[in-house]
């Protein structure tokens, strides 16, 4: 039982050390990871359109 005690302390003393962060920070991210995706998927419907009309031509 010492042990469970000992671990959830720990758990709580690590966790007073987490630096959370702040509202704007997380919506920038946000921002990044949606951009970053939407781009991503532009490109990559791009290619497979090229492809797609290339082995069209192709056979």
């Amino acid at each position: 039982m010492k042990k469970v005690v000992q671990f959830v302390q720990d758990s709580i003393g690590e966790m007073k050390k987490v630096v959370w962060p702040s509202r704007e920070e997380v919506t920038a991210s946000t921002r990044v990871v949606l951009v970053s995706t939407v781009l991503f998927a532009v490109v990559l419907g791009i290619v497979d359109f090229v492809l797609f009309k290339g082995l069209d031509l192709l056979f």
